[in-house]
């Protein structure tokens, strides 16, 4: 492994809507809400597309860090809710930034809630193999628009934004990183894409396009997924976790943190959570988390942090590395 990250910046549109906002147009409340998920608020886009977050994530984080977006030669995008399938949110960001004059490798992958994690990942290997130098990777999701609002076990757990980090191939700061993945046979946790429309076949079936989640199930998944994620880098690296200055979960839930903190007996001020403000943004919500850490926190030279992030798929995995 031969990156690190250089950069990091986040987006998220400028609607709050609190859950006594949510109060008013489904059967739910705010204690309710925050007992169960320690969601207070989430943002909302009311006209900004996932291109639009991505775009401002991707130059909060170029421009507060000085980048020269000429050095970028890598773009990867994370998302489950594209404004189109094609082209890739990843070719219209590089496009958006202007560097299409250069040679950059730009596409989309889809890993859900861990797909920040994923895209480090494989920048990492591009850059280590020298084929690239510089990648910007960033999760961004509109769920507003894929939410059914009249599902109060759904429509109260999301939001919209955008994550972005910067990887330069300079020197070794990442240490260890890990992805897994098994197939959900059972769907507990889907998002339906264009339904078959054969005009030579069987007769056409009605689907959903809202996401389904069987949230009893995807919680027992994310305390194994943290648990296992979190054990695999700090056995790879020969380090326990007095060693490490944070971890940043996916934002998803407070109650399955603290699980996983009792599991494991490690202190729940080690984890860096913000979902109080921006609720679950899927692919985004590391990238997020990751930047407010930055912004938050006296964070010095050498300490160690733990990304981990779990979601649809299923997937799973970690990023250990050093600030």
């Amino acid at each position: 492994m031969l990156s690190k990250i250089i950069a990091t910046g986040k987006y998220a549109p400028q609607l709050a809507v609190s859950n006594l906002d949510l109060e008013k147009i489904i059967d739910t409340s705010d204690d309710w809400i925050y007992t169960r998920t320690g969601i207070r608020k989430r943002r909302i886009s009311q006209s900004e597309s996932t291109l639009d977050l991505t775009y401002k994530a991707a130059l909060n984080a170029i421009e507060k860090n000085n980048i020269n977006i000429d050095t970028i030669d890598l773009i990867i995008v994370a998302t489950v809710t594209p404004d189109h399938f094609m082209p890739s949110t990843a070719c219209l960001l590089q496009s958006k930034l202007g560097i299409d004059h250069l040679q950059v490798t730009s596409f989309d992958i889809n890993a859900a809630c861990t797909g920040l994690i994923y895209g480090i990942q494989i920048a990492d290997k591009f850059i280590s193999s020298r084929s690239h130098k510089r990648a910007l990777i960033v999760g961004a999701e509109t769920f507003s628009k894929v939410l059914d609002w009249e599902d109060r076990g759904t429509c109260v757990l999301f939001g919209d934004g955008a994550g972005a980090v910067i990887l330069d191939g300079e020197e070794d700061k990442i240490l260890s990183d890990y992805t897994n993945s098994s197939g959900d046979k059972l769907l507990h946790l889907t998002l339906p894409a264009v339904p078959l429309e054969n005009p030579f076949g069987a007769e056409k079936k009605e689907i959903s396009r809202y996401l389904t989640m069987n949230g009893s199930e995807i919680f027992k998944f994310a305390t194994f997924a943290i648990k296992d994620s979190i054990d695999f880098v700090l056995e790879q690296c020969n380090l326990n976790i007095d060693d490490i200055a944070y971890i940043v979960p996916h934002q998803a839930n407070q109650r399955i943190i603290a699980k996983v903190a009792r599991v494991m007996k490690i202190p729940l001020d080690k984890f860096y959570m913000n979902v109080e403000h921006y609720g679950n943004t899927s692919a985004a919500s590391i990238g997020i988390a990751l930047d407010d850490l930055y912004e938050t926190k006296n964070l010095k030279s050498g300490d160690k942090i733990i990304l981990v992030g779990f979601g649809g798929g299923l997937t799973w995995g970690s990023i250990l590395y050093e600030y």
